[in-house]
């Protein structure tokens, strides 16, 4: 089991990178976070909704996702609310006062029911468990589901992460483990450190002091990686303020207050000649190539924010006028549109209305409520064009997965973005839709910015772009690679 000292200090990626080696080693890792809380999401083949971290982890071990690798994921909505996700399905919201009240029991019946469907599909597999936040915050150990509870029912063996560019590395790890019960402490076999800066020699002292006083082997120290990793959480994405030499587009991102499935944006962050930057409410829009709009867990609440928020607004909609181009996916879709209808109160809204006026820059109209659509979609893309040609014999594929609740519809004439109607819908130079992972598709995304670089009169991209799971296959394997060199394993997994 991997457990960090806080939250972000890089729990996921190591779970993933362990997840890499062993299967190098001619293992079945089986990734596995009882409970999780993100809004970044995925959904799996049969249709249930999980983490991306975990996702993220099960294509480190070379597996499918599937819901039950995170059987417990909440999801926040703002206001101490998050909806609860059990085995892939939403069973209701809570308030956070209310949770362990309420929903502890059914969570570890999940999480307990989680495990045993990972092990029946995966006989021999080694569960390699992730933590979430720290481990001993001590109001709430007495209805801890996702770490040492679990540790202690599996009998795992347990690393300690910390992340030694937050600073105070050794109160992290020396006060966590003061803070562990007598039961506990002995799970704890390893230490790493994680994201250091500079020769590791340098930091020789400070690992033997550790040993000397805590009893517990430093395991290794793993550098900073300059390549930029899928984000565990908002906290990280916060992060990523880099400016990459040689971008020729720069493509403007909503930082929306209810933020969904950013991950979605990672293959345009990996294009080389891209360049994001993040803009929140309150903040000038630029003079960017385009805009995107990505997804929102609370699609009202985000809307209202956007809207007072009258300079952001003004901008987007001139921008739009003027020819620029604008994207949504899902959440950010429904932005776009003329009107939004939620009877049913799902979506955050503060006003006595259940309806309200979208941005306008799409003739959609969407009612929220009813299942949520959870699946897996495929479709030929017929947006945009090849040369500016209308001909169907050019569309790509594309692919990825829905996960929204209501339903969209058009109010005038538009094309579709894709041959299945209902997906996706594209007004002069503004589009949506409805699939997440839409950017992946290398020369569907290439396509997408090669219309950026005509208006900017930059040489076309090649179309002939693998998928990004290629992209995120190398660099999965380059963090074990990092992994295999800093991180001695051995006292570890040859440990009684």
């Amino acid at each position: 089991m991997v457990l960090g000292t806080s939250s972000g200090a890089g729990k996921s990626l190591m779970t993933a990178a362990l997840c890499r080696v062993l299967r190098r080693r001619g293992e079945t890792p089986l990734p596995f976070k009882g409970q999780n809380m993100s809004n970044n999401a995925w959904v799996d083949q049969a249709g249930g909704e999980m983490a991306y971290s975990q996702a993220l982890q099960a294509w480190a071990a070379g597996l499918e996702p599937q819901c039950a690798m995170n059987p417990v994921l909440l999801k926040p909505q703002g206001d101490s609310t998050s909806e609860v996700i059990h085995l892939g399905q939403s069973v209701g919201s809570c308030r956070a006062e209310h949770y362990y009240r309420d929903w502890f029991r059914p969570g570890w019946a999940a999480i307990r029911q989680g495990l045993g469907e990972l092990q029946a599909a995966h006989p021999g597999g080694r569960l390699v468990l992730e933590g979430a936040g720290s481990p001993v915050e001590v109001n709430l150990q007495p209805r801890d589901l996702t770490n040492l509870r679990l540790a202690q029912y599996l009998r795992a063996r347990c690393i300690l992460v910390a992340d030694i560019e937050r600073g105070g590395v050794f109160a992290q790890l020396v006060g966590t483990l003061a803070l562990l019960r007598p039961v506990e402490r002995p799970l704890i076999r390893g230490l790493l450190i994680n994201r250091f800066r500079g020769r590791r020699e340098l930091f020789d002292e400070g690992r033997r002091w550790l040993e000397a006083n805590t009893g517990i082997p430093v395991l290794g120290v793993m550098p900073w990686l300059d390549e930029l990793f899928p984000p565990e959480d908002s906290l990280d994405l916060l992060e990523r303020r880099g400016r990459k030499r040689g971008a020729e587009l720069e493509i403007a991102v909503l930082k929306l207050p209810s933020l969904s499935n950013f991950s979605d944006l990672d293959p345009l962050e990996a294009e080389a000649s891209v360049q994001l930057r993040w803009v929140a409410p309150g903040e000038p829009l630029g003079h960017p190539d385009a805009v995107v709009v990505p997804g929102s867990k609370q699609t009202l609440r985000d809307l209202e924010a956007l809207q007072q928020s009258a300079a952001l607004c003004g901008e987007l909609q001139r921008f739009a006028a003027s020819g620029g181009h604008v994207f949504g996916v899902c959440g950010g879709m429904q932005l776009l549109g003329r009107e939004l209808h939620d009877p049913e109160g799902l979506e955050g809204g503060s006003g006595a209305s259940s309806s309200a006026a979208g941005l306008n820059l799409l003739p959609l109209r969407t009612v929220f409520g009813g299942e949520k659509a959870l699946r897996q979609r495929a479709s030929q893309a017929l947006w945009p064009a090849f040369n500016n040609q209308t001909s169907e014999s050019d569309s790509l594929q594309i692919e990825g997965f829905e996960l929204h609740r209501g339903s969209t519809t058009n109010l005038e004439p538009c094309r579709s973005l894709c041959a299945d109607e209902g997906l996706g819908w594209v007004e002069a130079s503004v589009a949506g839709t409805y699939l997440h992972g839409v950017f992946e598709s290398g020369p569907w995304r290439r396509r997408w910015l090669n219309q950026l670089r005509a208006r900017k009169g930059l040489p076309m991209l090649s179309e002939q772009q693998p998928h990004h799971s290629r992209q995120r296959d190398a660099l999965l394997d380059r963090l074990a690679d990092a992994f295999e060199q800093h991180v001695n394993l051995e006292p570890l997994l040859n440990q009684p």
